[in-house]
């Protein structure tokens, strides 16, 4: 495992931070931490539930400070919290309560090692119900053919909101929902014609343009179009793709359940290092969430974006190699679900290595993976 430094340096320090929002099975909760003492509750609730979160030979150690068995969402919450106010803990021992809720053991969220029990942070960070507001069940496999492509068949697209989670470094929410075509046809028009967009997504024009575009996708199964938000702000748009019928599936041994992404940063107030680093560790993250069984991201950047190249260096992508589409020189980058959740991901990290020069006077955009000036694919 690769040395990392938590919390980070500067705007992505979370030292100071005392309290967190988490949402577990969708409900708001709020963690509050006050020395050793951490204060766990429903958001619209006034009652509070009281935990002491402490440290020692035995690591680190949650301890509910009355007999009462807790409720599912008030453990979650406390587990998120207790691994974020002490993020190089990679297990935690659980104390205190007469019984745990049973639901918790067969998800992984609570071991039993003989009369212990714990939770481990690898584990924990890989259960939807903690950051997805609806959990779908795992459509069986069944193989189709698209243009000429055998793959699973997809699941429907969810609608709304799909992920929310807090960064402790910017204590605001970040989330993504669907996109909705009439609703964000405004919106994800005036991004694309912001000239700093349109240099790298190549997809300017006026609205009938892009209410064909948004129509193409919503008709298509293979990508999901989501606006990504802060404390409810919208600020960029992403497209999130299943590799394999995917115009990038020839170029490498393509999986099953690969995913990939591709993003624009459309509010340029939100393009600052700290937001950065919260899209690209929550792209990654739902991408594993939204189905186990995807063993690994995938991103086709230009091969001459080096602000980008190196936030994906940030984030544990590793370069593979670099290849031609029609419309661009590409790097396919990869990130194995087993580093993202084992080294901790989810979190900034500060040990990147220097990107090459920019070879072709591209800007620092946020827009990591360009898509085709079209939108068919061959």
């Amino acid at each position: 495992m690769s040395a990392m430094s938590f919390p980070a340096a500067s705007e992505l320090d979370w030292n100071e931070t005392t309290t967190l929002r988490c949402y577990p099975g969708g409900i708001p909760h709020v963690a509050l931490r006050d020395g050793e003492a951490l204060l766990v509750r429903a958001a619209e609730s006034p009652s509070q539930q009281r935990w002491h979160l402490v440290t020692g030979p035995q690591g680190l150690t949650l301890a509910k400070a009355t007999a009462a068995t807790p409720s599912v969402e008030e453990v979650l919450a406390a587990l998120e919290a207790a691994f974020t106010f002490h993020p190089t803990a990679r297990d935690c021992r659980l104390t205190g309560a007469t019984a745990w809720p049973a639901a918790l053991f067969p998800m992984g969220a609570l071991l039993r090692d003989g009369q212990t029990v714990r939770a481990s942070r690898e584990l924990l960070w890989q259960l939807p119900a903690l950051w997805k507001p609806a959990v779908a069940p795992v459509m069986p496999p069944q193989y189709v053919l698209s243009h000429g492509r055998r793959h699973p068949r997809r699941p429907p697209k969810p609608e709304g909101l799909v992920y929310q989670r807090f960064i402790p470094w910017l204590g605001k929410t970040f989330s993504f929902r669907m996109a909705e075509p009439e609703a964000d046809l405004a919106r994800i028009n005036r991004w694309m014609n912001d000239p700093a967009v349109a240099q790298v997504w190549q997809e300017a024009g006026d609205l009938d343009k892009h209410r064909r575009y948004l129509a193409e996708l919503a008709a298509d199964p293979h990508i999901y179009p989501m606006i990504a938000s802060l404390d409810g702000e919208p600020f960029g748009y992403f497209e999130v793709y299943w590799a394999k019928e995917n115009r990038v599936a020839p170029f490498y041994d393509v999986d099953d359940h690969d995913r990939g992404w591709h993003v624009l940063i459309g509010e340029p107030s939100f393009r600052g290092k700290g937001i950065a680093t919260a899209w690209l560790t929550s792209i990654s993250h739902y991408l594993f969430l939204d189905d186990p069984r995807t063993r690994r991201a995938i991103g086709e950047p230009r091969a001459d974006h080096a602000q980008q190249i190196r936030n994906l260096d940030r984030s544990g992508y590793a370069k593979v190699k670099e290849f031609d589409f029609p419309h661009k020189r590409a790097l396919l980058v990869t990130l194995l679900r087993e580093r993202f959740f084992d080294d901790a991901l989810w979190w900034p990290r500060v040990d990147a290595p220097v990107p090459a020069p920019v070879r072709a006077g591209i800007p620092a955009v946020a827009a990591a993976d360009v898509p085709a000036p079209s939108r068919q694919e061959a």
